[in-house]
């Protein structure tokens, strides 16, 4: 082990090696190298003047003059210097430094030094930074206490298998967990209680348990995700910080504001779920019937659940407008189109079903409803200084909602249309043109007929205003 090596073990060595290690280092390879020159010497007197003469390795080559007894003395190479207490028994540093101010004079200054921690030394154990402090400190209050407990713990604690357990934590959307990984707190288990609870209870099935408990998982995902950037971009504009500041400076401010935002999240959560046990439970049976009107019963929607207006709506030339903008005024924009179609949707008594870039989509539960907004998002686009026009289809017909998402013919079918339609414009296509044709609110113009894939001729309808003011947006 080199000179280096064992001070280091024993916390003496600064962030420069002393004069000592070197002189060590070089005078202990001399020694090494002579006496390997010596150990080559037969024990014959003549043999070994004659294969090593006196020339060869005389008195005045290794002189005690060149390597004397000060250089390579006894105290500088000595047993003490290497000893087995420095290198196997070290109990404590201050042992250490009494060895070897004792074997070794000429350390004495360097010794005497207090000693310096290795260059990336990490702090002493049970300090933090005050950012990780107050970190921990928010994780406590959002959690509901220090994580205690293991994964097996947990499930134990619910009366659960482990894999029943996993399921759940996967339907909330959390990553795996080893088993020997400290990561659960009592809140955790009392949460897994209460879905088991209903289970147990026959309010809910297994299955059923498993897809409310996901459906709460990506709704709270999403809600989250957007909270953070809104309230990180708030700070870059109205503090005068960067991006990566904010985000640290968050930890901070979050504290303030979770029991506003939890009792928010409770409020609209209730006020939701009455409006959508109205939507899907009171008034499905009324949309179906009114869907009856034109319809055969042999289309490719008849057996779905639900009648609604399904509607996209597609900013034009957003690839190309996407490629000039720096990161802040893309963001920007994007916020703005969202912003606005949320607006007018939620007047128009919509719902705004997903984003996904530059597009919208949203569902309506008449087909007059979802002209409206489909009308009054075609203007808004077009009179904004800021966004581009925006192409516009709107559907009638049947649907299936499933994960908070929309699926069916009628949904592909508004799609197409879309593509279809020129800047600025609505498209329908005929059946839902010839359930809006009495009404004079709108105006219906037919368009040449094309041909649509996957549902072969089509007859779209461009779809104006008519009388009445539209929708209003106070």
């Amino acid at each position: 082990m080199s000179a280096e090596n064992v001070h280091r073990e024993t916390g003496l060595l600064a962030d420069e090696p002393s004069h000592v290690s070197d002189a060590f280092v070089e005078a202990a390879s001399l020694e090494a190298a002579v006496l390997d020159s010596l150990a080559e010497t037969p024990d014959d007197g003549a043999a070994g003047t004659a294969a090593l003469p006196g020339q060869t390795v005389p008195e005045q080559t290794v002189p005690e003059q060149t390597v004397p007894d000060q250089t390579v003395p006894e105290q500088t190479v000595p047993d003490q210097t290497v000893p087995d207490q420095t290198v196997t028994e070290p109990d404590d540093a201050d042992s250490a430094d009494s060895d070897s101010d004792a074997a070794d004079p000429d350390t004495e200054d360097t010794a005497a030094a207090p000693a310096a921690p290795p260059p990336a030394a990490a702090p002493p154990t049970g300090t933090m930074s005050a950012e990780r402090v107050a970190l921990k400190a928010l994780e406590q209050r959002l959690l509901g206490g220090e994580r205690k407990l293991r994964r097996r713990e947990v499930a134990s604690g619910a009366g659960l298998s482990l894999l029943s357990a996993r399921k759940l934590w996967r339907a909330l959307g959390f990553p795996n967990i080893g088993d020997e990984d400290v990561a659960f707190t009592e809140r955790d288990q009392a949460a897994l209680n209460t879905i088991v609870d209903l289970v147990r209870a026959g309010k809910l099935t297994e299955e059923a348990a498993i897809s409310v408990t996901r459906a709460i998982g990506q709704m709270t995902d999403r809600m989250v995700v957007w909270q953070v950037e809104a309230l990180v971009e708030d700070m870059v504009q109205n503090q005068g910080v960067t991006d990566a500041v904010a985000r640290k400076r968050l930890v901070g401010e979050l504290p303030s504001l979770v029991d506003a935002l939890e009792e928010m999240l409770l409020y609209s959560w209730r006020r939701q779920l009455n409006a959508g046990v109205q939507r899907l439970a009171v008034r499905a049976e009324a949309g179906l019937a009114s869907s009856e009107e034109g319809r055969e019963g042999d289309e490719d929607d008849a057996p779905l659940p639900l009648a609604r207006a399904v509607g996209f709506a597609d900013l034009v030339s957003y690839t190309s407008l996407s490629r000039r903008m720096n990161e802040k005024t893309l963001a920007q924009l994007v916020q703005r189109f969202e912003n606005k179609c949320a607006e007018i949707i939620s007047v128009g008594g919509g719902r705004l079903v997903k984003t996904v870039g530059d597009e919208v989509l949203y569902i309506a539960e008449t087909p007059a409803a979802g002209a409206e907004i489909s009308l009054a998002l075609c203007q808004a686009f077009t009179d904004d200084e800021i966004l581009p026009q925006a192409r516009v289809a709107m559907v009638w017909g049947r649907i299936l909602s499933r994960l908070g998402d929309i699926y069916g013919p009628t949904v592909n079918l508004a799609a197409r249309l879309t593509a279809l339609a020129d800047p600025g414009t609505v498209l329908v296509d005929s059946m839902t043109a010839a359930a809006l044709e009495q009404d004079e609110r709108f105006v219906l113009l037919p368009r040449q007929a094309e041909d649509v894939r996957g549902f072969g001729e089509i007859h779209p309808v461009e779809l104006q205003r008519g009388s009445g003011r539209g929708l209003v947006l106070d």
